[in-house]
């Protein structure tokens, strides 16, 4: 066994006992941090690691590589779950539901994704006899928060290790470990300098060069959505179907809500959507830039908001907004069982139940936006909605009571405060 380095001293009741971490559950992507966490581990806890992948929808990722890495690093099992339909049904969905942006520009892809994988690893930890659990989040983040705050809502008998936050070792210091120990450097040594996240809901890329705010972003930071420089020069019109705010059907083709959502990110892509340069607070207090890639929710959203702005009354659009700001900021700040996050669900589910129609969108190079809306729960006539018309529910013989009631008390208030005024 080897010494173990010194380490920092416990503040949170779930943080573990370096003496009495005995098998540890590993959330693992296969990249750098986490591959340089399972020799590590290994070597200063003198511990079993039982690894853990999950599949949001990451592009490009093969996942027999990621399982036999884990195992040629000494994982006693590397178990890849695909979670893309739970994801898409118990996360994204309500995030639909509630038109979720954070800060007006994120729609909280990662956010989402990390109570469902944090929510794995307790099923999983507690499966393997871990006692356990080990992520790769730093000291800067929100994903610390989001991943340890729900282990220790579902699972206060598991204790938490997080090595990037406490071994302070930068990139560099980590490639020369990796090398050291014989551990595979993902996209190798020169790959771009970029922290980056992404799941079918879309894709993050922070630090390096982003961090300057005096610099444009490069063109290597993006690889999912086209430039919109270099996008098709002829619109594309794409319809859009819901029912009870659940996106159904592209172009009239019913597909699952992964595949819509999948085939909805590739749609967008293509056509430059969803490139998101965005200042952000986080919730550690920091000021930080991102940017952000997400064609899919582009589209999905723009399409929901506008049905939803159809359907409902004056009084439910201008009440949820504020509603869909606050849902989005409790699942940024990592509050998924926060009580108050389920009775806000259950009010977006009640607003969504009339929210069936389609929107149809123009797409180009860059730009979406709403061109035609059908709902059969429409709170709009095309009789009463004109210039001329009169007759039904609407009288414009009516308009001047209503106009002298609507402003009585403004026109009170304003006489009284002109009081005296007059001539000085």
């Amino acid at each position: 066994m080897s010494e173990p380095r010194e380490h920092l001293r416990r503040t949170a009741s779930y943080e573990a006992d370096p003496d009495e971490v005995g098998r540890v559950l590993l959330l693992y992507s296969g990249g750098l941090d986490t591959s340089v966490m399972l020799k590590w581990i290994q070597d200063e806890y003198d511990a079993e690691v039982v690894a853990l992948t999950v599949n949001l929808g990451q592009p490009g990722e093969d996942y027999d590589v990621v399982r036999g890495k884990a195992i040629d690093l000494g994982a006693l099992e590397c178990h890849v779950i695909d979670a893309r339909e739970e994801f898409a049904e118990q996360y994204v969905l309500p995030a639909i539901k509630a038109n979720a942006l954070y800060g007006g520009g994120y729609p909280l892809f990662t956010a989402l994704g990390r109570p469902l994988i944090a929510k794995l690893a307790v099923e999983h930890a507690r499966a393997a006899g871990c006692d356990t659990i080990a992520h790769g989040c730093t000291g800067k983040g929100n994903d610390q928060v989001r991943i340890e705050g729900t282990i220790a809502a579902l699972a206060p008998e598991l204790k938490i290790i997080a090595p990037v936050r406490n071994w302070q070792m930068g990139r560099e210091e980590e490639i020369a470990y990796a090398r050291e120990h014989g551990i595979p450097v993902k996209g190798g040594t020169e790959a771009p300098p970029y922290s980056i996240d992404d799941n079918l809901w879309g894709r993050s890329s922070e630090g390096g060069p982003i961090e300057d705010l005096d610099e444009a972003p490069r063109d290597d930071v993006f690889d999912l959505v086209t430039r919109p420089e270099d996008a098709p020069d002829e619109p594309q019109m794409l319809k859009v179907g819901f029912e009870a705010g659940r996106p159904v059907s592209l172009d009239d083709e019913r597909l699952d809500l992964v595949a819509l959502l999948e085939r909805a990110g590739e749609i967008g892509a293509r056509h430059g959507l969803g490139i998101v340069d965005h200042i952000e607070d986080r919730i550690v207090g920091l000021k930080v830039r991102d940017l952000y890639e997400v064609p899919a929710a582009a589209i999905i959203l723009c399409a929901h908001r506008e049905l939803e702005k159809l359907v409902g009354t004056i009084h439910q659009n201008n009440f949820k907004r504020h509603l869909d700001d606050h849902w989005a900021y409790l699942v940024y700040a990592g509050l998924w069982y926060e009580p108050l996050l389920a009775d806000l669900d259950a009010l977006m589910d009640s607003v969504n139940e009339q929210v069936t129609g389609e929107i149809t969108l123009k797409l180009y190079k860059g730009n979406v936006a709403a061109v035609r809306r059908a709902s059969p729960n429409a709170l709009y006539d095309k009789a009463l909605a004109g210039f001329s018309e009169s007759g039904g529910l609407f009288s414009q013989q009516a308009s001047p009571g209503f106009i002298e009631l609507w402003t009585l008390q403004s026109r009170m208030a304003y006489g009284i405060r002109q009081r005296g005024k007059e001539g000085s």
